[in-house]
């Protein structure tokens, strides 16, 4: 069995991980090849080109790359065709992976989609596309897989790999301990999540920083957990930081090298970028707020075509405005610092805990189990009866 996976950020690689190990339990002989980060390569994946050439954000911001991407989509579709893969499966970044599939589909080769894009919130039209590239389309959460079976595409919903791994009530003693912070820290704790992208920490760090900066002059004894995705946005929040003497100066700003897990649980409240880490907040139990910023032409596209009232992942989930949305000309370091501090009140943080415990609950599927098996049964064992 040849198994080609593509995944294209952080969050791609850790689903992807997941999914390796289920599906070798499934299929112990079976080979991976493809494109993933370092967990997925510790699974056994063996990874062509570095992860991070697909980690670009935004309609306008790609076009610089278009030559390169083109050339790795051409280089991977042949490497696929004559390693004589027996499935394709595609771990997010849509715009990459789809065309890629559709291409893939072509060769004879089926195709698999893990994780949707928010076809369902814009650019709608696009689900005719992926009826024609995806055999099976893999969903991480319930109304993504209803959309799909309005239009008659084979969906299967698998949950949320994060909701199988992270505990329902965690607390944060333990995260702080092993930050090494004060089991008697008088300020409140907050953690900052600026993006796994370069592109996000840049539109997002500085004022990110500038928010924490008005957390700060509100009370002096607050501490900031900044965790990087990687070594080059650790680097990049170190420049960001330069800027920052008096949060630096009595070490009120902490950089940790990845452990955004551990920050999010040591931390009373989270200010972070649109994305899967308002998820993994969520999961926690932490009262957050979420931010969107993208370059202005970009902005002006999504806006005129978006059809989801939300972009945050809980509010998605609830179907409602559970936790405060800052879009745009929004981020503001006053408006996030307001909304940060209405939000980690006891009474209202209490009913997030309450709140985000029910939604988790909704999410935790086995996902890894549930992906795998969908596709032995939807997939291969069928093309193998063919």
């Amino acid at each position: 069995m040849r198994i080609a996976i593509v995944a294209g950020e952080a969050s791609g690689d850790l689903l992807g991980a997941g999914l390796i190990h289920a599906l070798r339990a499934q299929y112990p002989d079976a080979e991976f090849g493809g494109m993933g980060g370092p967990l997925m390569q510790g699974a056994g994946c063996e990874s062509l080109f570095p992860m991070e050439h697909l980690s670009i954000m935004g309609l306008v911001e790609v076009l610089d790359s278009l030559p390169q991407l083109f050339e790795l989509r051409a280089r991977l579709l042949a490497y696929f065709v004559g390693w004589k893969a027996d499935i394709f499966i595609g771990i997010d970044a849509p715009d990459f992976n789809l065309r890629l599939a559709n291409k893939i589909k072509r060769a004879g080769i089926p195709t698999v989609h893990y994780v949707s894009p928010s076809v369902w919130a814009w650019r709608q039209g696009r689900i005719h596309g992926i009826k024609r590239s995806v055999d099976l389309m893999l969903t991480l959460l319930p109304f993504e897989a209803a959309f799909y079976e309005r239009w008659q595409v084979p969906v299967a919903f698998v949950g949320h790999p994060l909701a199988d791994e992270i505990a329902l009530g965690l607390e944060p003693a333990p995260a702080r301990a092993q930050l090494g912070l004060s089991s008697d820290t008088s300020g409140p704790v907050y953690a900052i999540l600026p993006g796994s992208r370069g592109s996000e920490v840049s539109r997002l760090g500085t004022v990110f920083l500038q928010a924490a900066r008005v957390l700060k002059r509100k009370n002096p004894a607050a501490v900031f957990l900044i965790p990087a995705a990687n070594a080059i946005r650790e680097s990049q929040l170190h420049y960001l930081l330069k800027a920052f003497p008096d949060l630096t100066a009595d070490q009120s700003v902490r950089v940790l090298q990845g452990q955004a897990r551990i920050a999010l649980q040591a931390a009373d409240g989270v200010i972070l970028a649109s994305g899967t880490a308002s998820l993994e907040a969520m999961l926690v139990g932490r009262p957050m707020v979420v931010a969107y910023r993208l370059a202005r032409p970009t902005y002006w596209i999504m806006k005129r075509l978006m059809k989801s009232k939300y972009i945050a992942l809980p509010n998605l989930l609830a179907d409602e405005a559970l936790v405060p949305e800052l879009i745009q000309d929004e981020v503001t370091p006053e408006r996030i610092a307001e909304a940060l501090l209405r939000e980690t009140e006891a009474s209202r943080a209490a009913m997030l805990k309450q709140r985000f415990r029910s939604l988790h609950k909704q999410i935790h599927c086995n996902a890894s189990e549930r992906a795998a098996k969908a596709i032995k049964t939807e997939i291969l064992d069928k093309t193998r009866k063919a």
